[in-house]
């Protein structure tokens, strides 16, 4: 029950990836999942075992690629690391080949490996795998995030799931790494929110969230209207209306967004006429900001009987090259017993453009399910 209430919160593919950023050292107490990617637990032990003797082996920037690791050549940076002394290091990503995980090695001019980490966030979405789903590095970036006069460190990764219902797509995952006295450290619990709430999209979000304290997790965890307001909530009042909605009632749906960093978070909710929260719908995905919104239509599009919700906006992103697009997406939901379930077929069936209206999507939607009719 507890899984089932926290997914309808977060959305069944944001729970699932919620409950895979399980930090390292739980990893221990959780059973082996002897069936996954065919790994049993002695293997999964030796496996582990020869990866550290790997990762331990490399005491020089030569040793990286010796030991199974690729360097993520675009990403390696030089950097003044303050407590490290005045002398310009070299932050050096590196990909396992073997298992997609990733590591960070700090290295001084002459070669020397001066501090490595391998206990990231992104090594985490699967737990008790070795094999994990990591695909690049979408974003590293410098700054003092905790404010005690050290650059800290900024990555972001972009991972893909190989099976299940969103494989083959790519989303974000964050990390901090703080520095400390000649070390870096992280705090699970910063990178879980991170993750968790989606403030995962650029460094400048995360930097509003851990060094500014804006964080959008009231979005997710607010129960009423009243709370939303309360915390900056802004409502996009022409969107805004009243449907009975047939099995949960008359509902008001409320769009509106959030501002952290230089982004708008957009977001739906049905709230009934006390002003609680009855469901949560998140149109935007993956997608970094809400550029535009055009139409929200409740109406019966498959045919069933019962009034769904189609969101057709325009959002922005920044694709794997670093360039921003403005993308056309139309997300439906389609009203259940229960609630509302998310399209996963017409998305991928039909991709708007930014000539495409709101009528027109729907007849389309229509033409799939094999109902045109009105009814």
């Amino acid at each position: 029950m507890i899984c089932r209430g926290m997914e309808q919160m977060f959305g069944k593919r944001r729970w699932k990836r919620w409950i895979s950023w399980v930090p390292i050292f739980l990893l221990s107490a959780l059973p082996v999942p002897a069936a996954a990617a065919g790994e049993g637990a002695d293997e999964l032990l030796l496996w582990y075992r020869e990866y550290e003797a790997q990762f331990e082996a490399i005491v020089q920037a030569e040793d990286i690629e010796k030991n199974g690791y690729e360097i993520l050549e675009e990403h390696v940076f030089p950097v003044v690391f303050e407590s490290f002394g005045e002398e310009e290091l070299t932050l050096i990503p590196a990909m396992n080949r073997t298992w997609r995980r990733l590591a960070l090695f700090v290295a001084d001019q002459a070669g020397g490996i001066r501090y490595k980490c391998s206990q990231l966030a992104t090594n985490e979405c699967i737990p008790g795998s070795m094999m994990q789903v990591t695909r690049d590095i979408a974003s590293v970036a410098f700054a003092d995030v905790d404010r005690n006069g050290l650059t800290d460190i900024i990555l972001i990764t972009r991972c893909a799931n190989d099976t299940g219902d969103y494989a083959g797509i790519s989303y974000k995952t964050g990390d901090v790494l703080f520095q400390g006295d000649g070390t870096f450290y992280r705090d699970w619990r910063v990178s879980d929110k991170i993750n968790r709430f989606s403030m995962n999209k650029s460094a400048n979000y995360i930097i509003s969230f851990v060094r500014d304290g804006k964080s959008a997790e009231f979005l997710y965890t607010a129960s009423t209207l009243e709370e939303l307001l309360a915390n900056g909530f802004s409502i996009i009042e022409e969107q805004c209306y009243t449907r009975n909605f047939e099995k949960l009632g008359r509902l008001q749906v409320v769009p509106g967004t959030a501002r952290i960093s230089a982004y708008d978070i957009f977001m739906i909710y049905l709230v009934d006429e006390d002003g609680n929260i009855v469901w949560c719908l998140q149109p935007m995905g993956d997608y970094d900001s809400l550029y535009s919104l055009r139409s929200i239509n409740g109406r019966d599009v498959d045919g069933d009987g019962m009034k769904d919700l189609v969101v057709l906006a325009r959002y922005s992103i920044e694709d794997a090259s670093g360039e921003a697009r403005v993308d056309t997406r139309c997300a439906i939901y389609y009203q259940r017993t229960g609630g509302f379930e998310a399209d996963q077929e017409f998305e991928a069936h039909y991709r708007c453009t930014e000539e495409d209206t709101m009528e027109e999507v729907i007849r389309k939607i229509r033409e799939y399910w094999g109902w045109q009719a009105e009814g």
